[in-house]
């Protein structure tokens, strides 16, 4: 199976080359890297150059846009000029960070997942930061769920959920909307990726009521935000982030921000919430 990979990049000379290494050593090489230079003030978009001069599989696609960084939307719309640079002649289409080391065999195995049955949609590793000299698991999300920064598509997937949403929750809404239209994820615990970066260590205020407001773009209501906010809080080891999301819900609500579902998507996740919760409880 062939795959492409569209890396949104911003400001990562510390990390781009160490990335971009990790993927020429692959044992099964992609087929195309397209790197998309997110207005970047560094050298980030010299080292992508000198990668695309050794391999002829790796592009660079330099994106101008404002400076101002929200997580979701900016990544997703320098993801959306990737996909303008790439041709349909790929089974898997995938989206990673431009911070992270993945093993030799990631891709490899990435495959035998999509292989062994046509109904797996997605599939992922596992984040790993190190932290006093040893790597841990970012442990931010349920072992079921494929963190944003190494998510990979099936095409047909990826048609079918109508590819990826400029906004935060994107890499949620992506996976639950896998779920409505009957398609499988597959995370795999033995696919150990550093990720030099902890997510989300820059964010700032407005960035957290951003969280809130994607709990409600996604449908979720006041009772499943309430609960998906405390457990995301706890899990940050960071309580008072509660409020912030609470704020940022009813800031969204009160707008009447337009969600990034359908009504019928929306019931759906509200649904499929609800029964995740009532089988860790029960």
């Amino acid at each position: 199976m062939k795959y492409y990979l569209i890396i949104p990049t911003y400001n990562e000379e510390k990390f781009i080359s160490l990335t971009l290494q990790s993927l020429v050593e692959q044992t099964v090489l992609p087929s195309k890297v397209v790197v998309v230079n997110d207005n970047s003030t560094d050298g980030t978009a010299a080292i992508i150059e000198e990668f695309a001069k050794q391999y002829p599989w790796i592009s660079l696609v330099n994106k101008i846009s404002d400076a101002v960084h929200l997580p979701g939307s900016k990544v997703i719309q320098a993801f959306h000029e990737g996909e303008k640079h790439i041709d349909e002649n790929y089974d898997i289409l995938v989206k990673i960070d431009a911070d992270l080391i993945f093993p030799s065999n990631y891709f490899e195995t990435i495959i035998k997942h999509f292989q062994s049955d046509e109904r797996i949609g997605m599939v992922g590793g596992f984040c790993y930061i190190e932290k006093n000299g040893d790597w841990i698991l970012e442990n931010l999300t349920d072992k079921d769920h494929i963190r944003g920064a190494l998510k990979a598509y099936r095409k047909a997937t990826f048609k079918e959920i109508g590819g990826l949403k400029p906004a935060m929750g994107w890499d949620t809404v992506d996976e639950l909307l896998c779920k409505f239209y009957n398609w499988k994820i597959v995370t795999d615990s033995s696919l150990h990726v550093k990720h030099l970066k902890p997510t989300g260590a820059r964010y700032d205020k407005t960035a957290r009521y951003k969280q809130g407001e994607a709990f409600y773009t996604l449908g979720y209501g006041f009772f499943i935000t309430a609960i998906a906010s405390a457990k995301l809080a706890m899990m940050k080891k960071k309580p008072f982030l509660f409020i912030d999301y609470l704020k940022g819900f009813w800031k969204a609500k009160i707008a009447k921000k337009p969600l990034l579902v359908t009504t019928e998507q929306a019931k759906f996740i509200r649904s499929y919430r609800l029964q995740k919760m009532k089988e860790k409880l029960f």
